[in-house]
């Protein structure tokens, strides 16, 4: 959807990861020296943190700036380029029945895991102030209460209390009537397009003081809590990565039962773009390849064209597992118990929120902090991850690009145009 940025875009998150490991490893070191010459206790030290707190806070709201311009620009101008509904209904329905399946196998995978394995658990992290205000209502996870957040009564309120449910589902009836409308609503989508391009250029120069924050959350948790957190970030990654694995190896298995042997052939014709999407943390970049590759496979081009911009908007699987590990770790991290009934109604608000978000590097953020919001979960808990998103990021990107990928060859098949 915003492919003419991504073929220049490489070589910056290559950088940028450069960078963000040169601040994840000085934010260590300065937060184990901190921790050891001042001691946690050290109101010097706290002075010290509140500073670092403040560095993660401009970030965080640089991010939430840009998502709710970001989710309807790319959302409408994905639905609109559908084209004409008739034609392209029957695929849409297809595609979509298999983005919302791999979604809640996704969701659940990763909460049955992160119950399994519980990440957070060992960490103990006591609670912040009450004062520590999220800025966002206080609503009961009921079922009245949700669906109050997905409906939206004015647009512009949504997009100013950052809803991203009522973004998503005003942007859906937007790219639709867009769509059915045709020629008439052209430059309609055109300005939209430019405005999706606008807004990444904007979260590309965000992502610049990335590694800013980054430095900051990592000395600021070092620093209060020592070295020994490393220990439970390193079995968080590996249990993540784990949960990725395992997600990838059933999408590929059910792309074995329809595709047979040629699934093998899929995945050494998007070799390629996986790996770009891992090195530059980035599914979004690995598009134009993908789509190419994809073509080179077999696949139907109007079913690519259609399934894969759909796919980088609505299958988002790798994103989704994160979402569920994220949203659970950092409540086992505060010791907060989640009972089933709001594990599962946290599934489905994922569900829907992680749909629009496309692949831009470390969007998913926000969605977990307005997750956390919503239980009542403390939002400076994200700033656990900010420190190990970057690496996160590549496993889960990697993902996206393996299941869209799935998801165009099993729609080809099923529409009897695999070549």
């Amino acid at each position: 959807m915003t492919i003419s940025h991504t073929s220049h875009q490489p070589q910056v998150p290559n950088r940028q990861t450069l960078y963000v490991a040169i601040a994840l490893l000085l934010g260590i070191v300065v937060g184990e020296l901190l921790n050891l010459t001042l001691g946690s206790l050290n109101p010097v030290l706290t002075q010290i943190v509140s500073i670092f707190t403040v560095l993660t806070d401009i970030f965080l709201r640089l991010v939430k700036m840009i998502i709710a311009p970001l989710v309807f620009s790319t959302l409408v101008v994905g639905m609109a380029k559908m084209g004409d509904i008739q034609t392209v209904g029957r695929i849409g329905i297809k595609a979509m029945l298999w983005f919302f399946s791999a979604s809640i196998f996704s969701l659940l995978l990763g909460m049955l895991l992160v119950n399994v394995f519980e990440p957070g658990s060992s960490l103990h992290i006591a609670l912040p102030s009450v004062g520590a205000e999220t800025g966002l209502a206080n609503v009961k996870p009921t079922l009245s209460s949700f669906v109050a957040h997905i409906f939206p009564k004015s647009i512009i309120e949504a997009m100013a209390n950052n809803e991203i449910l009522q973004i998503v589902v005003f942007s859906m009836f937007f790219g639709i009537a867009c769509a059915s409308l045709g020629e008439l609503a052209h430059p309609t989508v055109k300005l939209l397009e430019s405005l999706s391009h606008i807004m990444l250029k904007i979260t590309s120069y965000v992502m610049h003081y990335a590694p800013i924050a980054i430095f900051s959350a990592m000395a600021s948790v070092i620093a209060q809590q020592g070295i020994g957190i490393l220990l439970s970030y390193g079995k968080f990654i590996g249990e993540f990565y784990f949960g990725l694995f395992v997600l990838c190896g059933a999408l590929g298995f059910v792309g074995f039962l329809f595709l047979g042997r040629r699934i093998f052939s899929l995945i050494r014709h998007i070799r390629e773009p996986l790996l770009l999407a891992f090195g530059t943390a980035s599914s979004e970049s690995a598009y134009p390849k993908l789509l190419q590759q994809l073509e080179r496979f077999g696949c139907d081009e109007k079913v690519c064209g259609l399934v894969l911009p759909l796919g980088y908007s609505f299958n988002l699987d790798g994103s989704m597992m994160y979402m569920t590990f994220s949203v659970l770790f950092i409540a086992q991290a505060y010791g907060i118990d989640m009972p089933l009934a709001d594990q599962l109604i946290m599934l489905l608000v994922l569900l829907f929120t992680s749909k629009g978000v496309a692949g831009v590097p470390r969007a998913s953020l926000i969605v977990i902090a307005a997750t956390l919001s919503m239980f009542h979960i403390p939002e400076s808990g994200l700033l656990l991850l900010l420190g190990i998103d970057q690496i996160l990021d590549m496993g889960r990107s990697v993902t996206n690009v393996f299941g869209n990928s799935i998801a165009s060859a099993l729609v080809s098949r099923w529409e009897k145009t695999l070549k």
